[in-house]
Order: structure tokens, then sequence, then C-alpha cells
């Protein structure tokens, strides 16, 4: 009898400890549980319950896994929410700056450098800019500039404003202006197909559009004159000096495109075949 009571009395008290630890392990899920609904507080993850097992002398084995547990959770709960943000496109600041550069107007049109480290810029199909109502989009261009030459934003502010369509720099060499101008404001007689010689002779084409690229009059500063065939169409080439200028003219579709180089006058000295191989390259496609 008296081993059958200790026993009663043994089976008791393992059943009143089984049924702590279980409501001790309820408490502590319930309290992770409401951390995690409460923004996945970091800092609300297991230190209630840790602190309280501490201060009792012992830190429960059951704690130290659920609060593995959960931090694994957070661990992945974060993982997920990064790459969701990246993914699928929630408002991130990294993913802004892609976005930015693939904006209509700044489309990117360099192709990859080639054995002498030059690069080929072709206007993109995409690209806006220069669509006015009742005209036609802008015939593309292209030209080759060394590795370094990059895109630069065209400001309304800049000399010709929004006839500006392109710029290109190098600190080291000097810098590039694409203008493309509608051929009415010289002519209301060339069509939608025009070309450089429809428009006039080399003189009258720098007289009347110089002016455009290097804001003053060109009286005296143009150094040399020629004319270029390349696929049928014509390109005038000049060069002014100073300031320092190669611009390449030709007409195509209801448009005028002058592509102009500038520099300064060391610049001129150390890198002008560099940009006399710029001016020459340029095409209307």
């Amino acid at each position: 009898m008296g081993t059958t009571l200790l026993t009663s009395c043994c089976s008791s008290l393992r059943n009143h400890y089984q049924s702590s630890q279980f409501l001790q392990s309820k408490q502590i899920i319930q309290t992770h549980h409401m951390c995690v609904h409460s923004s996945l507080d970091k800092s609300c993850s297991t230190t209630k319950a840790t602190s309280d097992s501490e201060e009792n002398g012992f830190v429960d084995e059951d704690t130290e896994k659920f609060s593995g547990f959960f931090k694994r959770r957070s661990a992945i709960i974060s993982g997920v929410s990064l790459v969701s943000a990246s993914v699928l496109g929630f408002p991130r600041d990294g993913f802004a700056v892609v976005k930015q550069g693939l904006l209509a107007g700044r489309i990117p049109g360099l192709s990859d450098p080639d054995e002498q480290g030059w690069r080929t810029y072709r206007r993109p199909d995409e690209k806006s800019g220069g669509h006015g109502v009742g005209w036609s989009p802008i015939i593309p261009y292209m030209f080759s500039v060394p590795q370094d030459w990059e895109e630069v934003p065209v400001s309304i502010a800049d000399l010709g404003g929004t006839e500006i369509d392109l710029r290109f720099g190098s600190s080291k060499e000097g810098r590039l202006s694409v203008i493309v101008a509608p051929v009415l404001r010289f002519a209301d007689d060339l069509g939608d197909n025009a070309t450089i010689e429809r428009i006039g002779p080399p003189q009258k084409v720098i007289d009347a559009f110089g002016p455009e690229v290097i804001g003053e009059n060109v009286e005296g500063k143009v150094l040399s004159i020629g004319v270029a065939e390349h696929s049928g169409r014509t390109y005038y080439q000049f060069e002014l000096e100073p300031p320092h200028a190669l611009i390449t003219a030709t007409a195509a579709g209801n448009r005028l495109y002058l592509f102009n180089i500038t520099g300064n006058g060391l610049q001129w000295k150390r890198y002008y075949k560099d940009l006399k191989r710029i001016a020459d390259s340029f095409r209307v496609v």
C-alpha cells in the first residue's frame, strides 16, 4: 500500500510538472506570437521570456528552442521582404535609380568598346524629344567616341533650347552636342525629304547656323570647309577658331542636323586627332 501511495504521489507530481511545462511553453509561444504580429519587432522576440527564466536562476531549454525558432523566422521574413522589393518592384531607393536610367529621353545608346576602346552611339528609336505636332519621328543618327566619353543631361536653358537633342562630354578631351532643327525655320518649300544641298551651299549654311552652335557670329572664324558624301547623303564639314569647334551639318526628313564638337586650346592641341575622328564619324541613318 505504501508503494502504491508513493507511486501515486510521483505520478501526480510528474503530471503537475508536465502541465506546468506545457503552460510555460504555451505562454512563450503566445508571447512570441504577439511580438511577430507587432510589426516583427526584433527587440520583443525573446528578451522577456529569457529574462524571466534567468531571474529564477535557470534558462529553460524550451525557451532557447523557441528563441532560435523565432530568430530564424524573423530572418526569413526580412529576406523575403528584401527580395520582394527588388524583384516585384516595391519602392526602394536602389530600384528608383535603375528606373531613372531608363526614362524616355535618357535611354542609353552606346555600344561596348571595340578593340581600340571606341564606342558607337546610335540614337535609340524609343528616345523621346523633338516630336512636335505635325512632325515625323527623328531619324536616328550615330557617331563614335573614345571610351571615357559619356552622355550629359540636356537642359532647356542650353543654347538652342529644346533643339539640342543630345550632349556628350569628356573632362579630358572636350564636349559635343547634336542640334536637330526643323527646316521650316529656313525655307517653307523643302518638304519632308530635305537635303543639305537644297538648304544652300556650305557658306550659306555656316553663316545661318554657326551662331546656333557657338553663340556668336561666325564671320572671320571659319578656318576650313569640306564636303563629304556617305550612303548618298551629303555632309558639310566646318572647322572654326576661336572658339575651337568642328561642325558637321546635313539634312534628313524635315530636319537639319548640326553635330558640334568643342574644346579649349589645350584640348585642341593634345586631342585634335581624336576630335576630328569623332566629327568625321557622324552619320544620319
